[in-house]
């Protein structure tokens, strides 16, 4: 698609930013050494590779935690801002050792208050020659995609607590977590130089999922008797209020307060951001959601060819596959190819559907013929023919790598469409997901394939997942004729069972009504794939929120609005004085310039708590190029449907036996300190002693570690890196120090 190469890219503004970060530091003999860890060098390897790294004058990259001999040059420490990380810069000058000759610090997250005074007041500050907070802590996987990697999250956010008693430490975990994810798409703003209107998703058929659910452990105490009798709602006092705002606590409240916090923490102690764009950009938005927003996304059979891939193959995390490589000299030998923004085939054809992306493959391959081999002749005319050309091209080695890939891939997936007969399979999906009268034949359709022993049985979970969600729930006894029919397992009847932990009705009694969703499907009207013709909702959400139709009540925002100031909202206090509100209106209603510089579009930036679909990524992009905007998706996790399954099965074991966490997630509660969670986190062993005999490590160690039980839990977007600008809780004589200290 044309809007990865115009628009801002997440994954060259992270490596610009991390490049700028190494060019800053000229040390006079020009070469320098790089300190990671292991965290932060597979951060740095997902967007640079070790040539570019070199390429600005490294001499060696070493990691924090291996033995390293004193070396006589300035060091670049890359690092993130754990206790850990700072005790092992300080013990490099500590004790008279001096590891190197400077120590430059850029820590990938914010670093904390307290390990600031730590480190300046540590016998390491005379040789720390800069510090800065890069804000580059989120995966980068696609120009117009990020995310946290954390598919374990699924079950903090819908994993039922196991009894009454577990609700209060399931909650407090799912909160700590909640604040990680915060920061992780704080950063995000910050690394765009977004400082977004905040809208969430705020669900009017189901009260809150998980441990967030409403439950007497962690509900305030129910308002005095009596109290009921107050007519209006002012009347009624605090008690009530605050009794009933568990009905409304949703992941994506909770979620959506903490990143106003974080970003009104931010602006504070940098003032300047966002930096003025010229030609000045308008304001953008987040909207953050969830996965039950839309739980038929993650279901039914998509015919795109990224989401078309990762369905049917398999593609480890959505970048790894294995495929069978046919040499020159004629021989098969297993390969692994890395599925990313550098494959420019793969970036051409990835949301186009299979049909077009197998034409277009084979146009630009005999294209490719024409031009370099010389090629004169009828050309590939199947995908066999490409095969068998391709194996006698041994001189275009990587262009005839990338096409064999494309070429299995796309032969692979289409065996599968007929091995598995998913013509009639998606038919029935469709039919049963578009909104409007159910055709009496459906039913007829569905049956027989639910029987069938060439429909494999993921398939009829999902048809039957699909079906009970278009009724709004069907009468038990009939679903337990339509388990029996697709003789499903007792781990596949869990799976469709567990919907109702992300707020799906499966059962119906005869007197239940239809339930009222506000957020209605919308179809395709120009679709000619007739098993295409489901769209997610987010594209809804997205369209009516560009056309400033999206209902308020259903996405409501966090403080400001874009039209007017909205009801001042009342979750841990961020409402905020009216002036600031009143300063940050300009540029709103300006709708986007036809010629108007591409970088300067109006920005959507959307979040899905609990896995992503590879069908709403597509509609991202193809959005961003319908409505003029530079719209971006992250999320926990992308989602297959394979993987939404296997969770399925396991969400009520709070994901004992998952892919994701085999052990489960925690059933402990938060940590003392959000420093505390962080610190086990991104905790790395030191290595074991180094063979030779060496001198009995200094006592000091000791001493620094009884520092790391008091670490207070504290802000991490603090620290007097930002331009020297000053820090919170310190003093004047500190500041002036800080100021000497922290040369840009």
């Amino acid at each position: 698609m044309i809007t990865s190469h115009i628009m801002a890219s997440l994954i060259t503004a992270v490596r610009s930013k991390l490049l700028q970060a190494l060019r800053s530091v000229n040390p006079p003999g020009r070469w320098k050494i790089l300190v990671v860890d292991e965290h932060s060098q597979k951060l740095l390897g997902s967007v640079l590779k070790q040539f570019d790294i070199l390429e600005e004058n490294v001499t060696l990259i070493e990691s924090i935690s291996s033995h390293r001999e004193p070396q006589q040059f300035e060091a670049v420490y890359l690092l993130m801002p754990t206790t850990q990380n700072v005790n092992r810069i300080i013990k490099d000058f500590s004790d008279g050792r001096q590891q190197y000759l400077g120590a430059h610090l850029f820590f990938v997250d914010g670093l904390s208050e307290s390990l600031f005074e730590r480190l300046t007041t540590s016998p390491a500050e005379p040789h720390l020659k800069g510090l800065q907070d890069l804000f580059v802590n989120f995966w980068a996987t696609e120009a117009q995609t990020f995310s946290l990697q954390s598919p374990g999250l699924f079950f903090n956010i819908y994993s039922p607590p196991r009894n009454d008693v577990a609700f209060t430490s399931a909650r407090s975990k799912l909160e700590e977590e909640l604040r990680f994810v915060s920061k992780t798409i704080t950063n995000v703003c910050i690394t765009l130089n977004e400082y977004p209107y905040i809208r969430y998703y705020m669900p009017t058929h189901h009260h809150p999922l998980g441990p967030l659910k409403p439950n007497d452990q962690t509900r305030a105490p129910p308002p005095p008797e009596g109290s009921g009798r107050w007519r209006t709602n002012l009347a009624r006092g605090d008690a009530a209020r605050a009794y009933e705002v568990a009905d409304t606590e949703f992941v994506t409240r909770l979620l959506a307060f903490m990143i106003q916090q974080n970003l009104d923490e931010y602006k504070r102690i940098n003032p300047e951001f966002p930096k003025p764009s010229d030609p000045p950009r308008p304001r953008g938005t987040l909207i953050i959601t969830d996965r039950s927003m839309d739980t038929v996304a993650p279901l039914i059979h998509e015919f795109t060819y990224q989401a078309m891939c990762n369905d049917l193959l398999q593609i480890e995390d959505g970048t790894k596959y294995m495929y069978k490589f046919q040499s020159s000299l004629g021989s098969y030998e297993d390969k692994i190819a890395t599925l990313s923004d550098v494959d420019s085939v793969w970036t051409t054809v990835r949301h186009m559907h299979m049909r077009e992306a197998i034409d277009k493959l084979m146009a630009d391959f005999n294209k490719f013929m024409e031009e370099n081999a010389g090629f004169k002749g009828e050309g590939a005319a199947s995908l066999n023919d490409m095969k068998d050309m391709l194996a006698n091209l041994p001189q275009y080695q990587e262009q005839r790598e990338k096409f064999s890939l494309h070429l299995n891939m796309a032969q692979d997936c289409m065996n599968l469409f007929e091995k598995q007969k998913l013509p009639l399979v998606a038919n029935v999906e469709q039919v049963a997901v578009i909104q409007g009268k159910t055709p009496k034949t459906l039913v007829e359709e569905m049956v027989p394939l639910l029987d069938s022993q060439e429909v494999i049985n993921a398939n009829k979970v999902r048809m039957v997942a699909l079906y009970i969600q278009h009724r709004d729930g069907v009468p038990d006894e009939d679903r337990r004729r339509l388990y029996q029919h697709a003789r499903l397992s007792l781990a596949d009847q869990d799976a469709v069972n567990s919907l109702v932990h992300l707020g799906v009705r499966i059962s119906r009694g005869p007197s239940d009504k239809d339930t009222k969703k506000k957020l209605k499907q919308k179809t395709s009207g120009d679709d000619e794939y007739e098993l295409s013709r489901y769209r997610p909702l987010l594209r809804t959400v997205i369209e009516e929120h560009s056309a400033n139709k999206l209902d308020p009540t259903l996405f409501p925002y966090v403080k400001d609005s874009p039209t007017a100031l909205s009801p001042a909202a009342s979750l841990n206090q961020t409402t905020s004085k009216p002036t600031s509100l009143r300063s940050a209106k300009p540029s709103w209603h300006k709708a986007a310039r036809q010629n108007a510089p591409t970088e300067n579009k109006q920005r959507v930036i959307v979040f899905v708590a609990g896995g992503v679909t590879y069908s709403e990524i597509r509609e991202v992009y193809s959005l961003s190029t319908s409505l003029n905007k530079d719209i971006y998706i992250g999320s926990t996790h992308a989602v297959t449907p394979r993987n939404f399954i296997d969770d399925l099965k396991v969400v009520e074991l709070s994901g004992v036996g998952s892919r994701a966490v085999p052990n489960g997630i925690s059933l402990a509660g938060a940590h003392h300190s959000y420093q505390e969670y962080y610190d086990e986190k991104y905790f790395t062993p030191d290595p074991p002693p180094p063979q030779r005999p060496t001198l009995p490590a200094a006592k000091e160690s000791k001493h620094t570690a009884s520092k790391l039980v008091k670490t207070p839990s504290s802000f991490s977007t603090s620290s007097g890196s930002q331009g020297g600008s000053t820090t919170l809780g310190v003093e004047k004589e500190e500041k002036k120090k800080k100021k000497g200290l922290f040369r840009f």
